[in-house]
């Protein structure tokens, strides 16, 4: 399967999960609004979520991925599959064990991740338990993250994509009936939630384990051993707990300093969820389907196809980030009129949410390219040297998280997590180059400066668009506000594309050759 058709694939089932969770984000707003109950949930959903990220999406695959992928590659499927049964066994003990410790000390626990809830007892007490009830998903979620890396290895990438939307369908069946039955902003809204949280999880990894059952692929949990390839997978996976989570890390300490200022944590969380549709779509789909194949091309020495997928990553990763970033910054305001401004959700909340969204498009591009660069390493088995570019990016968040919010509050800290993002894939591609392990290409070098000026057109075209367009953003007829944005996109992606035929990034005509002649064979 060529790498383009891979991403197609991981990237059409990633948007229908993300544009499932935009509706999940706009009951969310509509239910919760920026209130309390809404701070509390978004501290206990994004507790789980860290250690996940960090742990199992961010350290654990870097990890496993290319050491699976390698044994597939070279010892075959059984000698895998018992590789992937022996890292599951001890995922799962370690797993259990951070659960259950975590559970028992989620009060000290809280005092770290949101010290300004300190102030509200009741507001602490509620996140206490939210985060008590949700904490399992870790659990779960986890375990699908390894069962994803099995089947992307072996080249199968549907089922992993599409897991993700369980949870939304579990969290927006309970926001509906919370809004059926008038429970907005209240405690009960926040527990009915953090149980949804567990019951998609459960959704989740079931979904995955059906998939690799019929491959051949499920795994067999045993008492868990310290055997060479684990240790392996351990020494790997330590450096990459920082570095593959990077970004999840510079959200928590945002959260951190946010807890302080009320409501900020729902507004810093609502603007993330805009900025992470993008980034989730097509960071992800660039880190799911890259790292296996160049891990694949380097294990067998093929260095010029190793170059050629990391140039053909950079350039799919631009030509789709690069014009998001601007129509974000450029659409801010509208965008949120439009998601979330309705029930709990006000005008207020709108203007405060849009600026932070503008802080975070900043950085869009870099967030992405951390992704494109980090695979570079981590298929090469070396996740100690983007640990200490990430290291230096956290610092960066921190000093400039704290210096921005006194004046800037949640906007501050949006605008410091962009900053560390471009300082951190400014190292990693700096890395990468100085080692020899990426050249860009002719095509790369001619394209990406085309597609940042068809990009820039777009955005001002768009920019117009909105102006003119403004009075039916403000109209409180939903209707009205779906449309314009909808009419204004679609003018965007109708000229983006029209800029970059004639800029002769993209050749429309030698595409629809190439399908007609497909179509005839």
């Amino acid at each position: 399967m060529s790498l383009l058709k891979n991403f197609v694939t991981v990237g059409g089932s990633t948007t229908s999960s993300r544009l499932l969770g935009f509706v999940r984000d706009m009951f969310m707003a509509a239910a919760l609004g920026t209130g309390p109950v809404a701070d509390a949930f978004f501290v206990a959903f994004r507790f789980p979520n860290l250690f996940r990220r960090l742990f199992a999406e961010g350290a654990f695959a870097s990890a496993f991925v290319p050491l699976f992928a390698r044994k597939l590659e070279g010892d075959g499927l059984e000698e895998a599959r018992r590789f992937g049964s022996e890292a599951m066994s001890a995922l799962f003990a370690v797993l259990v064990l951070i659960t259950v410790v975590a559970i028992v000390a989620m009060v000290p626990l809280m005092y770290i991740l949101a010290p300004g809830f300190a102030s509200d007892p009741s507001k602490f007490e509620l996140t206490v338990l939210l985060t008590r009830i949700s904490f399992p998903y870790l659990t779960l979620i986890s375990l699908l993250a390894l069962y994803s890396g099995v089947l992307n290895a072996h080249g199968r990438f549907m089922a992993a994509a599409m897991a993700p939307a369980l949870l939304n369908v579990a969290l927006v069946a309970a926001l509906a009936y919370i809004l059926f039955t008038k429970l907005e902003s209240t405690a009960e809204a926040g527990i009915l939630l953090s149980w949804a949280t567990l019951v998609g999880g459960v959704l989740q990894l079931a979904f995955v384990m059906i998939d690799a059952w019929r491959n051949g692929l499920l795994l067999r949990l045993r008492w868990p051993r310290l055997t060479p390839d684990v240790r392996r997978l351990t020494a790997l996976a330590v450096p990459g707990f920082i570095a593959g989570g990077v970004t999840q890390i510079n959200i928590v300490i945002g959260t951190m300093i946010a807890s302080f200022a009320p409501g900020a944590i729902s507004i810093l969380t609502l603007a993330d969820r805009l900025y992470q549709l993008p980034l989730g779509i097509v960071g992800a789909t660039i880190a799911v389907v890259m790292l296996p194949d160049l891990s694949r091309h380097i294990r067998a020495d093929r260095q010029d196809l190793a170059q050629h997928t990391q140039n053909r990553s950079l350039e799919f990763a631009m030509a789709l980030t690069l014009p998001a970033a601007i129509a974000l910054f450029v659409l801010a305001k509208p965008i949120v009129q439009v998601v979330f401004q309705r029930g709990e959700f006000g005008p207020d909340a709108t203007i405060a949410t849009a600026h932070t969204l503008m802080g975070y498009a900043v950085g869009l591009p870099a967030f992405v390219l951390i992704k494109v660069f980090s695979s570079g390493f981590f298929a090469r088995e070396d996740t100690k040297t983007p640990m200490w570019f990430a290291g230096v990016g956290v610092a960066v968040n921190i000093i400039g998280s704290l210096v921005l919010f006194p004046s800037l509050t949640y906007v501050g800290i949006a605008i410091a997590t962009s900053l560390s993002g471009w300082v951190n894939a400014a190292l990693l591609g700096w890395a990468l180059h100085k080692r020899g392990h990426f050249q860009f290409d002719d095509k790369v070098k001619r394209n990406m400066p085309m597609v940042l000026v068809a990009a820039m057109a777009m955005g001002l075209s768009i920019f117009l668009a909105a102006w003119w367009a403004e009075p039916y953003f403000v109209d409180q007829r939903i209707v009205f506000r779906v449309v314009a944005m909808g009419t204004i996109c679609g003018i965007g992606l109708v000229l983006f594309a029209l800029f970059c035929q004639l800029t002769g990034v993209v050749h429309f005509g030698t595409i629809l050759g190439k399908l007609r002649n497909r179509r005839r064979r």
